[in-house]
Parts: C-alpha cells; sequence; structure tokens
C-alpha cells in the first residue's frame, strides 16, 4: 500500500500511526471482541476513551478547571448559532472581528438572533493582513467579541490573541489551527473548532468554555444546542459521535507522547511553513498575496504565474503523489494545507515538485 501526500483543507490528513492504531483495534478494542463503533456510549468502555481523551486533550492545552470542555457535534457552522444562542439571554450587542470567509458566515448567523457590530474588519487592507488590537472598537453593550484566529480559504491568521474588557468575553473559531502551537485558554471565554483539521475526523466539534459562560442563553435555545446541558450531561446528552471521539483521543495521544506536546509541534510548523512560503517567494512563478506578518502556519495559498497552467499543476502534482492542491473555488489558484499531520517531508517533496514544474513552464 502506498500513502500519498495529502494538502486537502478539511477532511484533512490524519497521523498514519493513528489509523494504524484504529485499524488494529477496529474489530477488537483491547480484548473486548467489539469494535469501538459498536459499544454503548454509556459503557464502562467508552466513558474511559473519553475520559481519557479529554484529561489528554487538558494536558495539551493545559485547559483550567475552571473550563468546560465538549465533544459535540454539527461542526463549526452550528457554532456560529450556538454562540449568540448560549451568550444572549442577558442582553447585549454580539460583537464580530471580520477577517474573510468564514468570519463572514458566522456573523450572517448571528444576525438571526440579534443586531450585531462589526468592531474591526480586514477590508482595508483587502483581506491581506487582520485587524490589529488599536482598530477595535467595541459597542457600548458587547455581549461578546468573536473573531476568526484562521481563515482556512484566505490563508491569513491573527498573529496575536485580541483583549477584551473582563466582562466582554473573548470567543475564538479556531477550527484549523487548535493544537498547532500552545494557547493561553485563560484569555477567552469559548474557543471552538471542527475536528476535521488538527483534531480528528470529520464528525466532532470541541468546544472549550469557562464555567461562568454556561447560564447565558436565550430561552429560544433547542436543549441540544444549549452549553449547559452538554456540560451537565458529559457531552452524553444523547448519542455522541462515539468513533470520532475515539480517534480524536488517539490524535491527543500521538500529540502528547509521540510529538512531546504542543512546543515542539509548533516549532515543527514553524519550519514547514517557513520552508514552503520561501520557495514561494525566492520565486517569480508563484506568489502568495497575503502580507507576512499575518500569514497562515496551516494553510498556504498561492498563485501560478499564468492561470492557464493551473489545471496541469495540479494533473502533475498528483501524478506526483501530492493531493488536494486545488485552491478554494471562491479564490482559485493553489492551496496547501499543512496542518500537525502533514509530515515535513510532504513538504520538501511540494516545493522540489513545484521548482521543477516552475523549470519545466515558466
Amino acid at each position: 500500500m502506498t500513502r500519498v501526500f495529502n494538502f486537502c483543507a478539511g477532511p484533512a490528513a490524519l497521523p498514519t500511526s493513528v489509523l494504524e492504531r484504529a485499524q488494529a483495534e477496529l474489530l477488537d478494542w483491547q480484548g473486548r471482541g467489539l469494535s469501538v463503533m459498536e459499544m454503548s456510549h454509556r459503557s464502562d468502555e467508552f466513558v474511559s476513551i473519553a475520559q481519557q481523551a479529554e484529561a489528554n486533550l487538558r494536558t495539551l492545552l493545559q485547559i483550567p478547571a475552571n473550563y468546560k470542555v465538549l465533544f459535540m457535534q454539527g461542526g463549526a457552522s452550528s457554532q456560529f448559532a450556538m454562540v449568540p444562542l448560549n451568550l444572549l439571554g442577558q442582553g447585549g450587542t454580539p460583537n464580530y472581528i471580520y477577517s474573510g470567509i468564514w468570519a463572514k458566515k458566522a456573523m450572517a448567523e448571528a444576525k438571526r438572533y440579534a443586531n450585531q457590530h462589526v468592531a474591526a474588519s480586514a477590508e482595508i487592507s483587502q483581506l491581506t493582513a487582520m485587524p490589529s488590537q488599536a482598530d477595535i472598537q467595541l459597542s457600548a453593550d458587547a455581549a461578546y467579541l468573536h473573531y476568526t484566529s484562521n481563515e482556512t480559504i484566505g490563508g491569513l491568521r491573527a498573529p496575536e490573541v485580541f483583549q477584551t474588557p473582563e466582562q466582554v468575553p473573548l470567543v475564538c473559531d479556531m477550527s484549523s489551527d487548535i493544537l498547532s502551537a500552545p494557547v493561553d485558554i485563560e484569555k477567552f471565554g469559548i474557543i471552538y473548532a471542527g475536528a476535521q483539521k488538527n483534531i480528528g475526523p470529520a464528525g466532532l466539534t470541541l468546544v472549550i468554555i469557562r464555567d461562568d459562560l454556561l447560564d447565558q442563553a436565550l430561552e429560544i435555545t433547542p436543549t441540544m444546542m444549549q452549553y449547559k446541558v452538554m456540560a451537565e450531561n458529559e457531552s452524553m446528552y444523547n448519542t455522541p459521535p462515539t468513533f470520532a471521539w475515539y480517534l480524536a483521543g488517539l490524535v491527543f495521544d500521538w500529540l502528547l507522547n509521540d510529538i512531546g506536546g504542543l512546543q515542539v509541534m509548533a516549532q515543527i510548523n514553524q519550519r514547514k511553513a517557513q520552508k514552503l512560503y520561501q520557495a514561494i517567494d525566492t520565486s517569480d512563478f508563484y506568489t502568495n498575496p497575503i502580507q507576512p506578518a499575518y500569514r497562515s502556519i496551516m494553510n498556504v495559498p498561492f498563485q501560478l504565474a499564468d492561470d492557464a497552467l493551473n489545471a496541469r499543476f495540479l494533473a502533475d502534482a498528483q501524478e506526483a503523489g501530492l493531493l488536494n492542491l486545488s485552491g478554494h473555488r471562491s479564490v482559485g489558484g493553489m492551496r496547501a494545507s499543512i496542518y500537525n499531520a502533514v509530515p515535513e517531508t510532504a513538504v520538501d517533496a511540494l516545493i522540489d515538485f513545484m521548482r521543477d514544474f516552475e523549470q519545466r513552464h515558466a
């Protein structure tokens, strides 16, 4: 069997060792004679899987005791609605930082429940730089400030954690960069992330929420969408996505025990990204539109000098075992997503291919 190098933006590459372990345990989990997919979520076996996954995640991110960890369904897109539904019960205006397509989707969903305030916008830079702390203008009655730490499609990231007054919780969509580096959890009220980039397979959504925010939901909030209900039921109010939860736990174990934690992972990720950006910046054939200080470490978009060569580039890359390099349909060009599980050898192979393609077509 040959494993290719997968640069998909999501569902994304998973660590080979994690897949091999899941394969080995698929029919018989730890001698129990059944698969994790066949277990009751209330069983002692699965409860131990869930508890170990949370414990490893808490260790990785150093999550304080006054924060709940929720394993939910619906993807990050469901959180676009759940955040305002769960935080606007005491009134106030939701505040947002506009930075690209995913921030825009979150803002559009919040409009269903309240008038919102755009506290800062990346439009002034044509989405090539994130707003700074000095750019943020909160409304007088801000209920929270929401931002997207990494725009997967545009390749734009926030290089700093924004600051808010104590009474205004900071909410962050970290779907595409969570677990790529250490995070100071205490700076946030809520962090949420879809799993299918750095956490595990699609079907699971992670929410980390400070305890004092659990009882601020609007009365119209459906039971299944209430953070408080999920926290009180340890994410098992209904049947959770058990196999995705199990696989996420294997990824947490891989990060903690195979990689050595998020400090080490951050160094690897920085090295991968620096190599790829250097290859782009030293070429007359490839370009990246984002200002260097705001470039994503996880998603690297780039354009070829001639768009007519795009199809040839993708076809040749696939033949070389480099898959899913097409840019998002809204922006075109190419995009290499180099999440945690994408090895440095994959980035090296991509750079070699890019140089060879340039020599043949420049």
